[in-house]
């Protein structure tokens, strides 16, 4: 199939609308139930080049969490511990392959931002990952193929309408790619970079010990950045990113929006939050909707009288500014990736409030000096990859 139909662009009144091969070949995507939407392509292409390229750059595979053309998780599969499947929402013994791992991290790092997302997987979607997405609040998934009965149970999601696409692996893009802004063509050479262990050669802290596990964050981080709308930046810990910045104009602010997410992160794993006692009748997206306010500045809207025995059996305790400050000075061996350099050193100030001990970003500001002393300050591991990664 040269040609797809749309319902619509980005928006209802933006007619007509399709996606289709300028070369006169065959779309890479295959519909298998559903209908995709415009935006869900976008995610579901984008998402795809960020787990494929995940995959071969750790061997692992890899899924991501796709809102609004920029991810909001990503991850590989690597093992849940017994907690994070607490906060994922994944039963005790529920059976995890290693793509399912990579899902439910993916998914579970940010599940407010994934709330109604695009899902990519770099590997067949079996029958583990499939029972994960179930009950998630989603617009569709992409991935190479699927088991008949991953496909079972995906196609009856959203009374039958769940989009599923299946992805040619064989398909290579052009070398030059095209789109148009207000009738004007605009081209370019697809970025192309293979991010692997030479990108993190060039170290220019005190500290240069990097471990296997931080030179898989780095990857990580830096893939995810790869696909990220600009300014991005990517907080990782343990194959997963826990905080992503997006589109924000100022590198710190980015540094900062991604810190409090990779901080939220870590603050679903305390005693405080993992003791709530909610209601039996309460859903998925309303309890991390309370946790988000719990952990918040806006706490009271969720404990006031008259509010709190709508989501709790019981009143829970404040969670003090100092708990979550003792609690938070417990997240360590955090990588940072930025997609472009760091102007000043408060984004390493900032980074450390979250553990950061291992940066990646391109280097090449004229406050390089002052970056690296800050860094060297508190021990970190920083490398300059030259390299920058806009994505717009």
């Amino acid at each position: 199939m040269n040609e797809m139909e749309l319902k619509y662009g980005c928006n209802p009144n933006q007619k007509p609308s399709r996606v289709f091969m300028e070369d006169g070949s065959d779309l890479p995507v295959t519909v298998l139930n559903g209908r995709p939407g415009y935006i869900n392509l976008l995610d579901a292409l984008n998402g795809w080049q960020l787990v494929s390229e995940l995959k071969k750059a750790t061997g692992l595979p890899a899924a991501t969490s796709f809102k609004h053309v920029s991810p909001a998780g990503a991850a590989v599969g690597q093992p849940l511990s017994d907690v994070e499947r607490q906060i994922y929402w994944v039963k005790p013994d529920a059976e995890l392959s290693p793509m399912a791992n990579a899902y439910a991290r993916a998914r579970g790092a940010d599940r407010m931002s994934s709330f109604g997302d695009f899902i990519s997987l770099s590997d067949v979607c079996d029958l583990p990952t499939a029972m994960l997405i179930k009950p998630e609040v989603s617009d569709g998934v992409i991935a190479p193929g699927y088991t008949d009965e991953a496909l079972e149970i995906l196609k009856a999601k959203k009374k039958g309408n769940y989009c599923v696409l299946q992805m040619d692996e064989s398909y290579r893009p052009a070398p030059v790619e095209r789109k148009q802004v207000y009738g004007v063509t605009f081209e370019q050479g697809r970025n192309e970079l293979v991010i692997n262990d030479e990108l993190f050669s060039n170290i220019v802290t005190a500290n240069r010990e990097i471990t296997d596990q931080a030179r898989i964050d780095m990857a990580v981080s830096m893939i995810t950045l790869k696909y990220t709308q600009s300014n991005s930046v990517c907080y990782v810990r343990d194959g997963q990113a826990i905080g992503i910045g997006a589109g924000q104009q100022s590198r710190i602010h980015c540094t900062r929006l991604a810190g409090s997410k990779a901080d939220n992160w870590y603050l679903r794993q305390s005693p405080q939050v993992l003791g709530l006692q909610f209601v039996d009748t309460i859903g998925r997206a309303d309890r991390d909707n309370a946790i988000d306010l719990y952990i918040g500045d806006e706490y009271m809207d969720v404990l006031a009288d008259g509010a709190w025995q709508r989501t709790f059996k019981v009143r829970p305790d404040v969670f003090t500014l100092e708990e979550k400050r003792e609690w938070l000075n417990g997240l360590t061996d955090v990588t940072l990736g930025s997609d472009a350099f760091f102007p000043f050193g408060d984004n390493v100030e900032r980074a450390h409030k979250s553990g950061v001990k291992y940066i990646a970003q391109p280097g090449g500001s004229v406050r390089d000096d002052n970056v690296i002393a800050t860094a060297d300050k508190y021990g970190m591991v920083m490398c300059f990859t030259g390299i920058r990664l806009f994505h717009h």
